[in-house]
């Protein structure tokens, strides 16, 4: 996608409260809506105001939008944004790798892939593509069986092994 460590804000308009729209050097242009976020902090208050809201700008070289006192990192709303359209978002990758306790070695290993693309989609460089994603959860859901891979799911595998009885 780019050159960057993560994608930079490059405008960012309020539509309406609570959504912004937000351009990108990647070329994408990405409504997020914040409602969530403000509601969360105490802090974040005032910002329910949409004449407050309205007053969003870019924070300094872009990486971070800003009212007033307040701001979002520019890496946090564009993973937002991107779970919002229903895509997979570095942050979700990354708290897949916390979560399982990898490395970029480990998991690059796990999804047979290599070590600089998972690099890639840790910082948003490369979008994850919907495959990947589902070789995360599966690989995660597998559990104790990851040495020797399954058949079916381990959760599902006592309700598959009644229903074939049940026909037998």
């Amino acid at each position: 996608m780019n050159h960057y460590f993560f994608p930079k804000i490059t405008a960012v308009e309020a539509l309406q409260p609570y959504c912004l729209r937000t351009h990108w050097n990647t070329g994408e242009v990405l409504d997020v809506n914040v409602e969530m976020q403000l509601r969360r902090y105490s802090s974040l208050t005032p910002l329910l105001d949409f004449d407050i809201f309205s007053r969003v700008h870019l924070g300094e070289w872009g990486n971070s939008i800003e009212w007033i006192d307040e701001e979002f990192g520019a890496d946090n709303v564009y993973a937002w944004a991107k779970e919002q359209r229903g895509e997979i978002s570095h942050e979700m990758f990354d708290d897949w790798m916390r979560r399982n306790a990898l490395t970029s070695i480990t998991a690059a290993a796990a999804l047979g892939i290599a070590a600089n693309l998972v690099d890639e989609y840790r910082i948003a460089r490369q979008n994850i593509p919907r495959t990947i994603w589902l070789a995360c959860l599966g690989w995660e859901a597998i559990g104790s069986e990851r040495d020797h891979l399954p058949r079916v799911l381990p959760l599902f595998a006592h309700s598959t092994t009644s229903k074939n009885n049940e026909l037998l």
